[in-house]
């Protein structure tokens, strides 16, 4: 959590640089009527800073963190370096990076730099001093933020020379190397680390083989954390009671964010929240619970939001009347200690001119946007500080794996049989049937720890890492539940197939061996039909693939309804020492992950915080202090939670509640249990 934090954090991005002192003071003016307690700058202002090599110009910004002490305004600070100065790309061309394609970039965009540049880390580990040094007694500063949405990946020179380093580090000699990349098939054999080249649209043998781009997207993480420490350790070493972050952005796939986020590293997770108009609620909490689930079950920051329409996609569809309450206080319901939006005045030009800002182009505050985002800020206040820190009890819990999202997606293109595979959505499906019924869900990483949890879900669990077979046929046989799917255990942590029967090393767990997969087309439905009516329904739809499973003492729950292989197994469990390990050999509809999922709650005494109709979410967060439950109708009709005998106090509007409770449509509840 953020240290020493007394309050909800309520702002977002500003932006001064554009501002005449006017405008700025006019701005104060507004923040306080719209309860903005916290700003975030200079994120972009490095050529402001830093006009010409090792000349500094802090005369402005001094100026403005003197205007928020005086109006009690706390800053996230941010180092500027996601936006290199045109000085340093035109002086030192190495710092710019190299696409795919293998065009060298020019100088520009932000976010368009090599992270292992050694010219731009030392540049930037510079100012990041210049500033921890300056303010490091500013009372008002509580966040430090690094550079901005990490994700640039670079195939220059120097990025391929690192990487051969790194790869000798990871496999120790050519021969492992060899062995773990498998390259005497086609002929890849290499004879040292300098032959190693890098995947690349110029390489067509690497840009497809997938072990090595795996190792590639592992490189960058650990490059990119190299580069973020290049700064944070100058930051912690002169501010060490000072929270540091940097903000994950909505393309979460290019880094590992378990290993972004670890300690020592950052101090806590923040992240950009972007749903597209008219996303499923249910997806948007997925993303907020996975970014809980980085630094197992501790509350995050929401960095960026828009507070109206967001310019960059490809419908700038305003926010619905109520809409950005909405989701504000969907991402507080999963952990979120803040409330953060791009940006605090709409920008006068660029890219994102039009982007929604809390100050409209209009610069008052008669409108729709700013009073919404006002009574936000007012209900914060009161709120003031019962949740903050507050974590989710969980019995349900998702594997979720960037390795295996990487290289399901890399095999999916060449390797595996069908070619159709997003880890991500495919995943979230899962979670969608536990959100439905407001089943409290940890996403968790392959390292984390499994004996706290009743059931644990592993969708599409291709990669198999050294011991987690063993970790997870102890969980099982220690009374856990295990749900896995089609792909389970097919490859290494290289991507080496299992030899022997699928699905390797959870065989004998699940009690079957899977002998071949049949790749069903986009259009193509295969059926489930259960052998008893176990699930109320007795005939499913499934997709995407269907596995040829022979039980080998695996109770059968259903088979196939269609193709050369009906009436062969498709859905079975396997009873193994005090707990079950259930294999789903296809990716089943919704329908039976409801009902399945409804049917294992109910078998393992896995309940909703309290019974609510259709359409509304609940959550709870407890801290130290108090036990909260968010409610937040997403229908658009009334809608009722059953409190039974506990009494809350609604923090929002101060109601004291117990029993039956209606909620509006689109309106939210914040309670404090008595």
């Amino acid at each position: 959590m953020i240290k020493n934090a007394d309050r909800i954090y309520y702002g977002g991005d500003y932006n001064p640089d554009q501002w005449d002192e006017a405008t700025i003071d006019e701005d104060m003016r507004l923040f306080k009527k719209a309860g903005v307690n916290l700003v975030t700058l200079p994120v972009f202002s490095w050529a402001k800073l830093e006009p010409e090599e090792g000349v500094y110009d802090f005369a402005w910004l001094d100026r403005l963190m003197d205007k928020f002490l005086e109006n009690d305004i706390k800053v996230c600070l941010a180092t500027p370096t996601t936006a290199q100065p045109a000085w340093l790309s035109r002086k030192y061309p190495e710092v710019l990076p190299v696409d795919k394609q293998g065009r060298k970039r020019t100088h520009g965009m932000r976010v368009f730099f090599c992270v292992n540049s050694e010219k731009y880390r030392e540049r930037a580990a510079a100012i990041a001093e210049k500033m921890a040094k300056r303010y490091r007694d500013y009372p008002n500063l509580v966040l430090w933020h690094v550079a901005n949405e990490y994700g640039t990946y670079c195939y220059c020179p120097t990025c391929e020379a690192k990487f051969r380093v790194w790869l000798k580090k990871r496999y120790g000699t050519i021969e492992n190397l060899n062995e773990r990349w498998h390259t005497c098939f086609w002929g890849r054999t290499v004879y040292d680390f300098e032959e190693i080249m890098l995947p690349t649209e110029l390489n067509d043998d690497y840009r497809f083989n997938p072990a090595v781009n795996l190792d590639y997207m592992r490189f960058m993480t650990d490059s990119t954390i190299e580069c973020f420490e290049n700064e944070a350790a100058v930051l912690r070493k002169y501010t060490p009671d000072v929270t540091i972050q940097t903000n994950i952005s909505g393309h979460i796939e290019k880094l590992d964010q378990f290993k972004m986020t670890a300690s020592p590293y950052m101090d806590i997770v923040a992240w950009d929240n972007y749903p597209a108009p008219g996303a499923d609620p249910a997806f948007v909490a997925y993303k907020h619970d996975l970014m809980r689930g980085l630094k197992g079950g501790e509350s995050f920051m929401m960095q960026e939001q828009s507070p109206n329409q967001q310019n960059w996609q490809p419908y700038s569809k305003l926010k619905r009347p109520g809409e950005v309450r909405m989701i504000s206080y969907q991402a507080m319901a999963h952990g979120s200690d803040t409330c953060l939006y791009f940006q605090l005045r709409q920008s006068i030009a660029g890219e994102e001119m039009y982007h929604g800002a809390l100050i409209s182009h209009a610069g008052h505050e008669h409108t729709r946007t700013f009073r919404e985002c006002a009574q936000i800020g007012q209900e914060l206040q009161r709120i003031g500080d019962a949740f903050i820190g507050g974590q989710t009890p969980a019995q349900s819990a998702i594997i979720f794996d960037w390795d295996n999202w990487w290289i399901l997606e890399f095999a999916s293109k060449r390797c595996l049989p069908n070619d159709d595979i997003n880890y991500l959505k495919k995943v979230s499906k899962f979670y969608k049937a536990l959100f439905d019924r407001n089943i409290p869900v940890d996403m968790i990483s392959v390292d984390g720890e499994f004996d706290r949890y009743k059931v644990i879900y592993a969708p599409f669990l291709y990669m198999m890492k050294p011991g987690l077979g063993e970790k997870l046929t102890a969980f099982v046989e220690a009374g856990g539940t295990l749900v896995t799917t089609t792909l389970a255990g097919l490859v290494d942590e290289n991507n080496r197939a299992v030899f022997g029967e699928y699905p390797g090393a959870l065989r004998e767990l699940l009690g079957i061996w899977v002998e071949e997969s049949d790749a069903l087309k986009k259009e193509e439905r295969n059926s489930i039909v259960m052998r008893q009516a176990l699930l109320g329904e007795t005939v499913y739809s499934c997709m995407y693939q269907c596995d040829i499973i022979h039980p080998r003492g695996a109770q059968v729950l259903a088979d196939y309804g269609q193709d050369f292989y009906a009436g062969t197994p498709c859905f079975t469990v396997n009873e193994y020492g005090k707990g079950k390990a259930y294999y789903i050999g296809t990716e089943p509809d919704a329908p039976f992950l409801g009902a399945f999922t409804e049917k294992l709650c109910e078998e393992l005494d896995i309940r909703a915080p309290y019974p609510a109709e259709k359409g509304v979410e609940l959550t709870r967060r407890i801290n130290g202090k108090n036990e909260i439950v968010f409610a937040l109708n997403h229908g658009r009709e009334e809608a009722s939670v059953d409190l039974g005998t506990d009494v809350f106090t609604d923090l929002i509007t101060d109601r004291q509640l117990t029993g039956s409770v209606s909620i509006a449509p689109n309106d939210v509840m914040v309670l404090k249990k008595r």
